[in-house]
Protein backbone atom coordinates (compact mmCIF):
# COMPACT_ATOMS: atom_id res chain seq x y z
CA UNK A 1 0.00 0.00 0.00
CA UNK A 2 1.38 3.67 -0.90
CA UNK A 3 1.76 5.98 2.00
CA UNK A 4 -1.19 8.45 2.69
CA UNK A 5 0.41 11.59 4.26
CA UNK A 6 -2.77 13.52 5.38
CA UNK A 7 -2.36 16.76 6.79
CA UNK A 8 -5.04 18.31 8.89
CA UNK A 9 -3.65 21.70 9.78
CA UNK A 10 -1.00 21.41 11.65
CA UNK A 11 -0.98 17.73 12.18
CA UNK A 12 -0.02 14.99 9.88
CA UNK A 13 -1.29 11.96 9.28
CA UNK A 14 0.20 8.86 7.69
CA UNK A 15 -2.00 6.07 7.17
CA UNK A 16 -0.29 2.77 7.42
CA UNK A 17 -3.64 -0.09 7.20
CA UNK A 18 -6.55 1.74 6.13
CA UNK A 19 -9.21 -0.92 7.23
CA UNK A 20 -12.07 0.90 6.99
CA UNK A 21 -12.50 -1.12 3.66
CA UNK A 22 -12.96 -4.27 5.44
CA UNK A 23 -14.51 -2.94 8.97
CA UNK A 24 -11.09 -3.50 10.60
CA UNK A 25 -8.39 -2.18 12.20
CA UNK A 26 -7.13 0.78 11.30
CA UNK A 27 -3.19 2.12 11.84
CA UNK A 28 -1.53 5.61 11.51
CA UNK A 29 0.91 7.45 12.63
CA UNK A 30 0.40 11.00 13.72
CA UNK A 31 3.05 13.93 14.22
CA UNK A 32 1.89 16.57 16.31
CA UNK A 33 4.05 19.62 16.81
CA UNK A 34 4.88 21.26 20.04
CA UNK A 35 1.39 23.80 20.49
CA UNK A 36 -0.34 22.49 18.00
CA UNK A 37 -3.98 22.86 16.89
CA UNK A 38 -5.92 19.65 17.58
CA UNK A 39 -9.52 18.35 17.50
CA UNK A 40 -11.84 19.13 20.01
CA UNK A 41 -12.41 16.45 23.13
CA UNK A 42 -14.83 14.01 21.15
CA UNK A 43 -15.81 10.18 21.32
CA UNK A 44 -16.48 7.94 18.66
CA UNK A 45 -20.00 5.99 18.42
CA UNK A 46 -18.56 2.59 16.84
CA UNK A 47 -14.84 2.80 17.60
CA UNK A 48 -11.87 1.89 20.04
CA UNK A 49 -8.59 3.71 19.67
CA UNK A 50 -5.24 2.96 21.30
CA UNK A 51 -2.34 5.79 21.27
CA UNK A 52 1.23 4.54 21.40
CA UNK A 53 4.08 6.96 22.00
CA UNK A 54 7.02 6.79 20.01
CA UNK A 55 8.58 10.13 20.32
CA UNK A 56 8.10 13.22 23.05
CA UNK A 57 5.05 13.65 24.79
CA UNK A 58 1.11 13.72 24.57
CA UNK A 59 -0.72 14.55 26.99
CA UNK A 60 -3.75 12.52 26.75
CA UNK A 61 -7.15 12.34 28.13
CA UNK A 62 -10.05 9.85 28.58
CA UNK A 63 -13.22 10.60 30.16
CA UNK A 64 -11.60 11.90 33.64
CA UNK A 65 -8.10 10.62 33.29
CA UNK A 66 -5.21 12.93 32.07
CA UNK A 67 -1.54 11.16 31.66
CA UNK A 68 1.95 12.69 29.89
CA UNK A 69 2.54 9.77 27.48
CA UNK A 70 6.18 8.99 27.07
CA UNK A 71 7.86 7.02 24.08
CA UNK A 72 6.66 3.22 24.78
CA UNK A 73 3.42 4.37 27.04
CA UNK A 74 0.13 3.49 25.31
CA UNK A 75 -3.80 4.63 26.43
CA UNK A 76 -6.74 3.15 25.16
CA UNK A 77 -9.43 4.94 24.75
CA UNK A 78 -13.46 2.92 24.78
CA UNK A 79 -16.04 3.04 22.51
CA UNK A 80 -18.05 6.18 23.88
CA UNK A 81 -15.45 7.33 26.03
CA UNK A 82 -14.58 11.20 25.45
CA UNK A 83 -10.92 11.79 24.70
CA UNK A 84 -8.38 14.38 23.75
CA UNK A 85 -4.57 14.99 23.18
CA UNK A 86 -2.24 17.84 23.17
CA UNK A 87 1.06 18.67 22.53
CA UNK A 88 2.40 21.21 25.75
CA UNK A 89 5.99 20.19 25.08
CA UNK A 90 8.93 21.68 23.05
CA UNK A 91 9.27 18.42 21.10
CA UNK A 92 7.26 17.11 18.19
CA UNK A 93 5.22 14.13 18.96
CA UNK A 94 4.85 10.64 16.83
CA UNK A 95 2.36 8.37 17.97
CA UNK A 96 0.69 5.02 16.76
CA UNK A 97 -3.04 5.40 16.65
CA UNK A 98 -4.87 2.14 15.95
CA UNK A 99 -9.02 1.97 15.25
CA UNK A 100 -11.46 -0.52 15.61
CA UNK A 101 -12.85 -0.58 13.71
CA UNK A 102 -11.33 2.13 11.63
CA UNK A 103 -12.97 5.11 10.56
CA UNK A 104 -10.30 5.27 7.46
CA UNK A 105 -8.48 7.65 6.27
CA UNK A 106 -11.23 9.56 3.88
CA UNK A 107 -12.40 11.19 7.29
CA UNK A 108 -8.69 12.86 7.44
CA UNK A 109 -8.92 13.76 3.57
CA UNK A 110 -12.39 14.98 5.15
CA UNK A 111 -11.76 16.86 7.60
CA UNK A 112 -8.87 18.18 5.90
CA UNK A 113 -10.61 19.56 3.34
CA UNK A 114 -12.74 21.78 5.71
CA UNK A 115 -9.70 22.66 8.63
CA UNK A 116 -6.75 23.90 5.14
CA UNK A 117 -9.60 25.85 3.36
CA UNK A 118 -7.59 28.82 4.67
CA UNK A 119 -8.95 31.23 7.14
CA UNK A 120 -10.74 30.02 10.73
CA UNK A 121 -11.94 26.84 9.64
CA UNK A 122 -15.81 25.97 9.83
CA UNK A 123 -16.90 24.73 12.87
CA UNK A 124 -20.20 23.59 11.61
CA UNK A 125 -18.48 21.70 8.12
CA UNK A 126 -16.13 20.23 10.59
CA UNK A 127 -19.19 19.20 12.85
CA UNK A 128 -20.64 17.66 9.98
CA UNK A 129 -17.81 15.88 9.13
CA UNK A 130 -17.27 14.24 11.74
CA UNK A 131 -20.96 13.32 12.45
CA UNK A 132 -21.07 11.18 9.24
CA UNK A 133 -17.82 9.37 10.89
CA UNK A 134 -19.47 8.90 14.22
CA UNK A 135 -17.86 11.25 15.85
CA UNK A 136 -19.34 13.19 18.31
CA UNK A 137 -18.43 16.19 20.19
CA UNK A 138 -17.84 16.66 23.71
CA UNK A 139 -20.14 18.95 26.06
CA UNK A 140 -18.62 21.69 26.99
CA UNK A 141 -17.67 20.81 30.93
CA UNK A 142 -19.72 23.18 33.44
CA UNK A 143 -17.66 26.40 35.23
CA UNK A 144 -18.31 25.78 39.10
CA UNK A 145 -20.24 28.52 40.39
CA UNK A 146 -18.32 30.67 42.77
CA UNK A 147 -19.17 31.17 46.29
CA UNK A 148 -19.93 34.44 47.52
CA UNK A 149 -17.22 35.74 50.08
Amino acid sequence: MSQQIIKVGQLEINYLVDGAREGGLGLFEMKVPSNANVPPPHSHTHNEECVYVLEGVLRYTVNDEIRDLKPGDWMSTPRGAVHAFSNPGKEMVRALVMLTPDIGAQFFRDVGEVVNAGGPPDKAKIMAVMGRYGLVPAAPKPVPAVANA
